[in-house]
């Protein structure tokens, strides 16, 4: 007998469709992990304030801790997997140019942030990085790297 507060859920996520059985109230960042197997979004603080969790919705970063599954259908979402099939997204290749990890657990969130501020705003001021990703925490406190990094997927300048 099937559980009454499980329901089945058509979700799109990075560009493929899955059919997910489960509580309507379980937060999206639980399903991805859980359930479809997409672990690069982290869980952090679960309460929306810092970011590890971050995802695109429609091409907006959003927090994965705080979208139930009953919200999330319809909408089209992508993760770290799914923002380049070889790692190779701008973001992600500056993210390594300007060696902004340290420990990293945050960066798969940042990152995310980071590419839907410049597909909203190709070429961001130091002011603007600031305020889109002052949402974002990195405990290790890599924030000038990251600012760099952005400016450098931005321009799209490579190391040689």
């Amino acid at each position: 007998m099937a559980d009454p507060q499980t329901a089945t859920f058509n979700l799109t996520i990075n560009g493929r469709k899955h059919s997910v059985s489960a509580d309507p109230e379980m937060p999206l960042l639980w399903v991805l992990r859980d359930l479809l197997g997409f672990s690069g979004t982290k869980y952090g603080c679960g309460v929306g304030v810092c970011g590890a969790c971050a995802v695109h919705r429609d091409g907006i970063a959003v927090r994965a801790c705080q979208i139930p599954l009953r919200d999330a259908v319809g909408h089209r979402f992508t993760t770290i997997e799914g923002l380049s099939d070889a790692g190779d997204h701008p973001c992600q290749l500056a993210w390594v140019e300007e060696d902004v990890s340290q420990c990293g657990y945050c960066q798969a969130g940042m990152i995310m942030t980071a590419a839907a501020l410049l597909h909203q705003n190709p070429h961001p001021t130091d002011a603007e990085i600031d305020a889109v990703m002052s949402d974002s925490v990195c405990r290790c406190g890599t924030y000038g790297r990251i600012r760099r990094a952005i400016h450098r997927a931005a321009n799209g300048v490579a190391k040689s």
